[in-house]
Formats: structure tokens, C-alpha cells, sequence
């Protein structure tokens, strides 16, 4: 089993993100006006900034777990046979966190002998 990214690049779209949203809320070009006139406001941006990056996070860090990705299907949860396969491409799942929508790459294998369909990570 093995992480489907590095850290590395984990980190790069992580920061990418918090810069991106960060330039909308305070640019670092001081002639552009800050938005916003009340404390109302600030908590808008800073729900804006949670929203955009705590997902993102979760994303990568879930990429980055030693069981985002197997090499083989292993044995079927539901026959208990071993005449499983890994699907060629990973399903993209939508998870509704309180922080807004994150979307995580699923590994998926079949059975041939039963055509049942499981994630082998077990996530």
C-alpha cells in the first residue's frame, strides 16, 4: 500500500490554495481596497478562507495516507474468494464534511467470481 502523492506536492496545492484565497481577502497589492466594512463581514471572508482550505487539506492529507493505494484487490468481503482485480481507474467520491465538500480518490476492485465491487483500502 502507498500514498498516491508525496508530501511534497500535497503541500504545494495545499498553500496554492490558501494563497489564492488569501489574494481575495487581503491582496498583497496595496492599492486594491480591502472588502468588508463590519465584523460581519471579516467572519464571511474567514468562513470563505475555512471552506476553500480545510477540505483542500483533508483532500491531500487522505492522498498522502499509506492506504490510499494498493497493489493487489486481495480476497472479496463478500465470497471470500481471491479472484478479485483492481478497477484501472480510481472513483472520485464526494464527502460532505462541515467545512464543505471533499472529494476523495477510491480505490475500487470486483470479484469475478461473484461481481461484487469494494474498495480494498477499506475507506
Amino acid at each position: 500500500m502507498s500514498a498516491t502523492r508525496t508530501r511534497q506536492e500535497s503541500r504545494e496545492r495545499i498553500l496554492k490554495t490558501v494563497l489564492e484565497v488569501l489574494d481575495q481577502i487581503i491582496p498583497a497589492d496595496e492599492s486594491v481596497p480591502l472588502k468588508g466594512a463590519t465584523f460581519r463581514d471579516f467572519e464571511m471572508q474567514a468562513r470563505t478562507f475555512k471552506e476553500a482550505v480545510i477540505p483542500t487539506l483533508l483532500e491531500e492529507r487522505a492522498c498522502l495516507d499509506e492506504r490510499a493505494a494498493v497493489g493487489r484487490a486481495g480476497r472479496c468481503p463478500h465470497c471470500g474468494l481471491e479472484r478479485t482485480y483492481l478497477d484501472k481507474e480510481p472513483v472520485k467520491k464526494e464527502i460532505r464534511s462541515p467545512d464543505g465538500p471533499v472529494v476523495l480518490e477510491r480505490q475500487q476492485a470486483r470479484c469475478r467470481a461473484c461481481d461484487g465491487s469494494f474498495s480494498p483500502s477499506g475507506s
